[in-house]
């Protein structure tokens, strides 16, 4: 996957986003973590990203349930880091999902809404548990993964006023030229 430069219009948009609707619609003034949202938000902006994780075949894995199939296979190599990691994944993906297009979920189940809470509580299980298969001297430290678990619904909440802000954008929109990745 292709890292997007610090100074790329991409990022400079959705970090000026996050952290103006985290510090004053939603009332989290942590730069920890609007960093950490607006990176997730870059980061979500290849399509490579969703499918990060597979299987034991190679095969891409794309729904929470056969996420966490991964995590229950036993393979020799079956590390906490790997763990840490998978988890995060997990928390990235429902965050992404729930708090930017939760109509997605809606749409992909006749439960919409035991879609949308199983995606919430997902999210926070995985987070709590990636912060406790690390420490604060890991990068994304531990406490940053506790804090996403212990406001995920304020974190889902705040992104889904972000894509509200990216929708109804008054200013000049970024050259498509600048965007294009």
């Amino acid at each position: 996957m292709m890292d997007i430069r610090t100074d790329h219009p991409l990022r400079r948009l959705f970090s000026g986003l996050v952290e103006n609707t985290f510090l004053t619609q939603v009332g989290m003034c942590d730069p920890l973590l609007t960093d950490y949202l607006a990176d997730l938000l870059v980061d979500f902006s290849h399509v490579e990203r969703f499918q990060a994780v597979r299987g034991a075949a190679g095969k891409r894995v794309e729904t929470i349930a056969a996420m966490l199939s991964v995590l229950d296979q036993d393979e020799p190599d079956h590390s906490s880091d790997r763990d840490r990691l998978m988890y995060r994944h997990i928390g990235d993906y429902t965050l992404f999902w729930a708090g930017l297009y939760p109509e997605q979920l809606k749409r992909a189940s006749s439960e919409s809404v035991d879609t949308l809470i199983m995606y919430v509580s997902q999210g926070k299980r995985s987070y709590a548990l990636a912060s406790e298969l690390g420490t604060d001297r890991d990068r994304p430290p531990s406490s940053l993964f506790r804090h996403l678990s212990d406001e995920f619904e304020q974190c889902v909440y705040g992104l889904g006023l972000v894509r509200k802000g990216l929708e109804h954008c008054d200013d000049a929109p970024p050259r498509l030229g600048d965007l294009i990745l």
